[in-house]
């Protein structure tokens, strides 16, 4: 019997040591897929570091029956080449976007030591700056977003990446209504809490009443200002989400689907919310 006791117990800890083993190999081999599929930083340009970072995103992964394109939407040339570095992945079926999530304005946020720092003496800062809060991103969206009809609720944290770099996040803070952290939002809607610095309401710092690219939302589906290109004002024909069918700056003519930031005033703000959802694209 004890004999038993014995091979048994050699047998588990052989088991214990060989599951760690594997574990470390996968961890190891998972950041060297990374570093592998990264393009040539360029120079002048930064590199976030692997995901996992600053924000941790439930990515789109990719099937056999979704479309691959050869070229990126020319939308992404409107985003922040200091803080992001995006290209194909899986094939072409999917768009990787990595971000340092710093964006390239000015806001409290930053610290009174740094360049970009603006003092707004009516915001009630969370303890976090950028330079002591980690706000890297990694997204993988839908290279061309499924527009099949079906409608997916937004969750909690990182919802979208900012043409400036940083995260979107939906209408609520914390599992709750938005109006108890409004204090805390500088000057462009954004702030940092809990997580990355991450916008809930319109940007003002690269969207003010206009027509101009917010960003891409993770059903690979693009989010504009509040105005519409093609006519030069407020959209009517908008959906539950703000999306709707037509010709952007960055199309070459043709109509593709595409939201808006919703006209609508949030609470007693004064503000816009970029995006609550549904997401349309999946």
């Amino acid at each position: 019997m004890k004999i038993f006791k014995i091979v048994n117990m050699l047998l588990l800890c052989f088991i214990l040591f060989t599951c760690k083993s594997r574990k470390e190999k996968q961890e190891v081999s998972s950041i060297n897929n990374f570093e592998e599929r990264r393009p040539p930083r360029e120079e002048g340009r930064r590199r976030p570091g692997p995901p996992g970072g600053g924000g941790r995103v439930r990515n789109y992964t990719a099937t056999d029956a979704d479309e691959a394109i050869t070229e990126l939407h020319p939308a992404f040339e409107a985003f922040n080449k200091e803080a992001t570095d995006i290209f194909l992945s899986n094939n072409g079926k999917t768009v990787t976007i990595e971000t340092t999530g710093l964006p390239n304005h000015e806001t409290i946020y930053w610290g009174k030591n740094h360049e970009l720092y603006r003092d707004e003496p009516s915001v009630e800062r969370t303890p976090s700056i950028m330079s002591s809060n980690n706000n890297a991103v990694t997204l993988v969206v839908d290279a061309v977003p499924n527009l099949s009809g079906k409608t997916i609720n937004t969750h909690m944290g990182t919802i979208g990446i900012a043409v400036s770099g940083a995260s979107i996040f939906n209408d609520q803070e914390g599992g709750g209504a938005l109006d108890r952290a409004a204090a805390s939002l500088d000057w462009t809607g954004g702030h940092i809490g809990p997580g990355v610095y991450h916008y809930h309401l319109e940007p003002k710092a690269f969207s003010y009443n206009d027509d101009k690219l917010v960003g891409i939302l993770r059903d690979g589906v693009f989010i504009y200002g509040r105005k519409c290109f093609e006519t030069g004002d407020y959209p009517t024909n908008l959906d539950a989400s703000g999306g709707h069918t037509g010709v952007t700056q960055y199309s070459n003519g043709k109509e593709e689907y595409h939201y808006h930031i919703i006209n609508e005033l949030y609470s007693t703000t004064g503000s816009y919310i970029v995006f609550a959802g549904p997401y349309q694209g999946y």
